[in-house]
């Protein structure tokens, strides 16, 4: 009988220490987070790339991107759409959300773009310069207007003097890029960050004229980010000297 007892005992030990909750931080690894960021459509190929590796630094970490033109996503912010972190194409658009979201520091510029033309790799309407977008018959894509590639793109045309009358008006440069590279136009007014993006698709024509409107590209963090630290961490992460080359290499030039 003091044998059963012990074995009853026993059991009772082990069946308790079995329905025992397991602490925080134990084997079961590190919290999930999502951290969500809103960017320009021309920072997608450079930040999907830190993305993954900002989460092999950061276990547990997931990255959301939502890429698009930076002043609809800065409607989407104002209207209350959740997000931790915006970055922009300009600084018109980041003041806007500045002013009607809020933003937890004071944004950072972490890089600049300017205008290239794209044109198909064998160009098939000879473009060489802003002149040859107002010629007839030649196709053109812009940015509307209210998008910075597209401000940035009406400064330039100004600038030169030239009347572009497009075939269409495209929400984010990445839109007007694809017409380009589907050929569906002859040319069209992009960053110069994504005709690198691009590759042999297309091929880029500089021109004198983009220095009449350089783009700022600022980050911050929203005031009501979820992952406040997690976001912190991301804005370091993306402003870091350490990263300078990578968006050296993409197109993009230094602030």
């Amino acid at each position: 009988m003091r044998f059963a007892r012990c074995v009853v005992a026993v059991c009772a030990v082990l069946v308790g220490s079995a329905c025992t909750p397991v602490a925080d931080g134990s084997a079961s690894g590190p919290p999930e987070r999502t951290l969500t960021v809103f960017a320009a459509a021309s920072l997608t190929d450079v930040f999907r790339t830190w993305g993954a590796q900002f989460a092999e630094q950061h276990p547990g970490t997931t990255v959301e991107f939502a890429f698009a033109g930076s002043s609809a996503l800065a409607e989407q912010l104002a209207q209350g759409a959740p997000a931790d972190v915006f970055a922009s194409a300009d600084q018109a658009t980041m003041d806007r959300v500045v002013a009607d979201v809020g933003v937890a520091d004071e944004p950072v510029v972490f890089a600049r773009n300017t205008l290239q033309i794209a044109v198909p790799p064998e160009n098939p309407a000879d473009i060489g310069s802003l002149d040859d977008l107002a010629a007839d018959g030649t196709t053109v894509a812009l940015c509307a207007e209210h998008v910075p590639c597209g401000a940035a793109s009406r400064a330039v045309l100004d600038a030169a003097g030239v009347a572009v009358d497009p075939v269409t008006w495209e929400e984010d440069v990445r839109a007007a890029l694809t017409r380009v590279r589907l050929g569906e136009v002859d040319a069209a007014l992009v960053y110069r960050s994504d005709v690198v993006a691009a590759g042999g698709d297309v091929h880029g024509i500089d021109i004198p004229e983009a220095a009449a409107a350089v783009n700022d590209y600022p980050i911050a963090v929203l005031a009501d980010a979820a992952e406040p630290e997690l976001a912190q961490a991301w804005t370091a992460f993306v402003t870091s000297p350490d990263n300078a080359k990578v968006l050296d290499d993409a197109g993009f030039l230094l602030p």
